[in-house]
């Protein structure tokens, strides 16, 4: 089985949307398929990344300043993400795509919606998307969205009738180390003690969300005796002049960049700080208490149905974030161990296998 991904990472996009199909390829890969990627060269991309990974790699080369435009001339919100237009891009990546003759074409954007997978359509047995923010048509056999909370019904106005919809944290991507650090990390929670902080704002952090997060530590409750892991991607613009923070710090910190054993160290940690995208997922196998910030409109939702279940804290991000931390609140009258268990109840790390079995079998059933 041949599957073609086209999805992209940058400075403005991040790494989520190429490191969770990474995810769902290697799985794919494990089944005996051959996959490969069509991704352009925006600035922050992980084309090595891809290539180490034992997967080939398509290049296509950046354009800036493009047209906004949609089905029927509708503007798409993140149309400036694709870095050409839809129509250069279908162009494009049907050259490739003809080459290869795939039975699954997997698409992970936010700037492409129905008026290329049509086009593209020809050109391969069967589509599938990768989405989580249900605002645009699609024309694909299946559709992915690992949000919890979100419900088939969102997608009803946007997908063709006989479009299968896997909807909710149960087919999380995951790398099967988070599934196999699972059992350990649930274990080691049961003192509910607070001896090791895990810093993480996804990829990229272009904004430099992180040393907010320390300058708010300085006065916190944190307790003495606690340890700080900061874990940045290899491409975030912020890396030394975090190193360089974390020093002034009074706990025992260490900043870490382009790791590859991220489940042990969540698996190894008693609280974390970090966004609400895709990362939440893995935190919740781990059942990984969180003070969850949300950078982006689209992790909205995330964020509030994470709330409800008691398995993060919600804290805004503004010039007081010293006092909105919520560590003091956090590791009294046994929050950790709540927050742990209302996580650990989301996601079992197994969504990739799931998704993989699905595509594999080439069938409608449902697990």
């Amino acid at each position: 089985m041949r599957v073609i991904f086209r999805c992209d990472a940058s400075i403005q996009i991040g790494t989520g949307h190429v490191m969770r199909c990474l995810t769902l390829a290697d799985a794919l890969a494990a089944r005996g398929a051959v996959c490969y990627f069509i991704c352009r060269e925006h600035e922050g991309h992980l084309l090595e990344v891809i290539r180490k990974g034992g997967h080939q790699v398509y290049s296509l080369p950046f354009k800036a300043d493009v047209e906004k435009s949609g089905k029927n001339g509708i503007k798409l919100l993140h149309a400036d993400w694709l870095g050409a237009t839809q129509q250069e891009d279908t162009q494009q990546c049907i050259d490739i795509i003809k080459l290869i003759e795939p039975d699954w074409l997997i698409v992970d954007h936010y700037a492409i919606d129905i008026v290329w997978e049509k086009m593209l359509r020809p050109y391969c047995k069967k589509l599938m998307v990768i989405d989580d923010l249900a605002d645009r048509a699609h024309d694909c056999d299946i559709l992915l969205d690992q949000t919890f909370g979100r419900h088939t019904e969102d997608y009803l106005d946007w997908i063709p009738d006989n479009c299968q919809v896997l909807c909710g944290s149960k087919y999380a991507l995951l790398r099967p180390e988070f599934a196999k650090w699972r059992d350990y990390s649930l274990e080691r929670r049961k003192d509910g003690m607070l001896k090791h902080l895990l810093i993480n704002l996804g990829g990229v952090d272009k904004d430099n969300i992180t040393s907010k997060i320390l300058k708010g530590l300085q006065n916190s409750s944190l307790p003495e005796c606690c340890k700080i892991t900061v874990v940045m991607g290899s491409t975030a613009p912020w890396i030394e002049s975090v190193k360089a923070q974390a020093k002034a710090l009074p706990w025992k910190t260490q900043v870490k960049s382009g790791v590859n054993n991220m489940a042990e160290l969540m698996a190894n940690s008693d609280l974390a700080i970090g966004a609400a995208g895709s990362t939440s997922w893995e935190r919740c196998c781990l059942g990984l208490p969180t003070v969850m910030l949300v950078l982006a409109e689209n992790q909205l939702l995330i964020a509030k149905n994470l709330e409800e279940t008691g398995a993060v804290l919600l804290t805004k991000l503004n010039e007081t974030l010293i006092a909105d931390l919520g560590i003091e609140y956090i590791i009294r009258n046994d929050n950790l161990l709540f927050m742990s268990k209302a996580a650990r109840l989301i996601c079992d790390g197994l969504g990739a296998q799931r998704a993989s079995k699905l595509l594999t079998n080439n069938s409608k059933d449902t697990f």
